[in-house]
């Protein structure tokens, strides 16, 4: 599209907008090809609408999809709900490209209580609203199967799909099954039990569906001390049994509290691309509901859109009907009738916790699963958050992290480790002899390797790390920084990882002064900084013990006239050791290295 093109349809946009209505409603961008692509909501279409072509926008993928929209709709609603709840039907219907959608195929199945005359209850996927009521949809199923299980033990409702009326039960059209023999039914198909009592067991079993278990525990114990007072013992003891049997049910229910009646509960958990929203529903004390999903990020949307979003979503799902909706932060008023409440303590409190104790192991449940399909989404993830917490300009893909080590200030060295991708790269470690420092300086032996490093790396084009990381705190650091941007006058930015008394990473230091980055210990980012910190440590330890082993082991042979490197080598490899060496005799050498040389040794010996 050209510049003339794309002005012209801008301008041909604006004029759209400028005709919008100032009211309640959901607007809908089109593509070229008609295609929907974004679908909102608005208090006003005009100014929300208008905020799209009359400024800049920060972020990029708004201005993408502001680049693609060459036609807009929009539908006129009465109020704010009614346009949220429009939306969220929209969004199912077209699955815009650019709005988040919600990353779950599944249909959950719900209970049925069906509308004949003797009502059946059971489980379907299917939702029929002329056939029956229905409760539900369960997202966790195993609280279905006891939700089915409890109205069995309790309740002699019949299983069968019989049709069953007043006149095929006159005219005798049904015989007695299996079920009634084994005492699961009581026969109202050839008139054993009356339609009142019956419908008794229905009413009561929809109390339980509908998460009211208290009042007909009540009822029960009622039922059962009147049974009692009228000397009718073996009937009480029936409804004694049923009693206890919701007794045992309710107990393995989430009860937080008897006064919390018919409440919505979410809280969200933001990443990345995706978000995560936990919901629970709480009937009469217990949480009849719970359900954590996932959306797909699609723009740049809010914590609180997309919080706002999911409640619309799941509040449509599960049919809720709470007039109370509890959140751990504002969100945007769009019932009068709902009452938004953000709790600071008491039983509410406790549940926004519980919700957000869910949301926080599905988030890592599913990153687990991700990592494990993944491993580069993980590590890419962690240099994210690494990024982050340190505000670096780019990605840190490439770590370089050095470390001293000497002993009173002999052989002193010093190694490079790499890391790309957050991955060790040992093809380019590099271990450095200290030239220059005598004595033990850590300071100034950290500033001949950097200056080394670096100056080489920048006249060979060498690429130059995203971060450098010295094993040691404020003092290494400012040492490098001499170096690497008064010196060398790089633009690398530095950190610092110090050990507490127990030689163990305790934290990162980062920024001049240096200030102390917050990292929880049991992070991925704090597993990668002590591998990090634990690797330059061996790498540098084992080169200073090779080279002082070396120098312990070759000393006295290498200053023996006449001995060089091969016969020192044949030496060694036989005795092993200096001291086995002076105790061997001139036959035992001299079948090694030979007559003239084990002379020149045992001259040298003498002397």
């Amino acid at each position: 599209m050209t510049s003339e093109e794309n002005k012209a349809r801008l301008e041909r946009l604006k004029g759209i907008v400028a005709s919008l209505p100032e009211r309640p409603g959901c607007y809908q961008y089109l593509d070229e090809t008609g295609t929907i692509i974004y679908v909102g909501k608005a208090k006003n279409l005009k100014r929300r609408v208008s905020s799209y072509f009359h400024r800049e926008h920060d972020s990029r993928k708004t201005a993408i999809l502001v680049s693609k929209i060459h036609d807009i709709k929009y539908i006129v609603v009465n109020t704010e709900e009614d346009a949220l709840l429009l939306e969220n039907n929209l969004i199912k219907q077209w699955t815009p490209r650019y709005n988040i959608l919600l990353k779950d195929g599944k249909t959950y199945p719900s209970i049925c209580v069906t509308n004949e005359y003797f009502p059946r209850i059971f489980q379907t996927r299917r939702i029929n609203r002329k056939t029956g009521t229905y409760y539900g949809p369960y997202s966790h199923v195993p609280t279905l199967y006891a939700l089915l299980d409890i109205i069995k033990q309790l309740f002699p409702i019949r299983r069968c799909q019989e049709h069953i009326s007043e006149e095929t039960i006159k005219n005798g059209k049904h015989k007695l099954c299996l079920e009634y023999h084994i005492k699961n039914c009581m026969g109202p198909c050839v008139g054993m039990q009356s339609h009142d009592e019956y419908m008794k067991f229905i009413s009561q079993a929809k109390e339980i569906l509908a998460g009211n278990t208290s009042l007909l525990e009540h009822q029960l114990l009622d039922e059962m001390q009147q049974l009692a007072s009228d000397m009718r013992f073996e009937e009480a003891e029936c409804v004694r049994k049923k009693y206890e049997t919701l007794q045992n049910y309710r107990s393995k229910s989430e009860v937080v509290s008897s006064t919390i009646h018919n409440i919505d509960v979410f809280n969200i958990e933001d990443n990345d691309r995706v978000c995560y929203i936990n919901y629970l529903h709480v009937a009469h004390g217990c949480i009849t509901q719970a359900f954590t999903f996932e959306y797909a990020k699609k723009l740049d949307e809010s914590p609180e859109e997309l919080l706002l979003f999911g409640i619309t979503e799941m509040r449509c799902r599960f049919n809720s009907n709470s007039r109370e909706i509890v959140v751990p932060f504002h969100v945007e008023q769009f019932s009068p009738d709902i009452t938004i409440t953000i709790p600071q303590k008491g039983d509410k409190k406790k549940l926004l916790e519980l919700s957000k104790l869910n949301v926080l192991q599905y988030k890592k449940d599913r990153l687990q699963q991700s990592d494990k399909l993944n491993p580069e989404q993980k590590q890419t993830r962690v240099l994210k958050e690494l990024q982050s917490a340190l505000n670096l300009e780019r990605l840190p893909m490439h770590i370089e992290c050095f470390d001293n080590s000497n002993i009173s200030g002999t052989d002193p060295v010093a190694g490079c480790v790499v890391f790309r991708k957050a991955k060790p790269c040992k093809k380019d470690y590099r271990t450095y002899n200290i030239k220059t420092v005598e004595g033990p300086d850590d300071y100034a032996s950290m500033q001949e390797v950097i200056r080394r490093r670096y100056t080489r790396m920048t006249e060979e084009g060498t690429p130059l790390p995203d971060l450098i990381i010295t094993d040691g705190g404020i003092g290494q650091m400012t040492s490098v920084r001499e170096v690497v941007e008064d010196e060398l006058h790089l633009n690398i930015p530095i950190a610092g990882l110090a050990k507490d008394n127990r030689h163990r990473t305790h934290e990162l230091l980062f920024g001049f002064p240096p200030s102390t980055i917050q990292m929880k210990t049991d992070s991925a980012l704090f597993r990668l900084l002590t591998q990090i910190q634990d690797e330059v440590h061996r790498f540098a330890i084992s080169f200073h013990r090779s080279k002082r082993s070396k120098r312990q082991v070759a000393s006295e042979l290498d200053s023996i006239p006449g001995i060089g490197a091969k016969t020192k080598d044949m030496l060694l490899g036989h005795f092993h050791s200096i001291a086995r060496i002076k105790k061997a005799s001139r036959d035992e050498i001299a079948s090694i290295i030979g007559q003239a040389k084990t002379d020149k040794i045992f001259d040298y010996l003498k002397q």
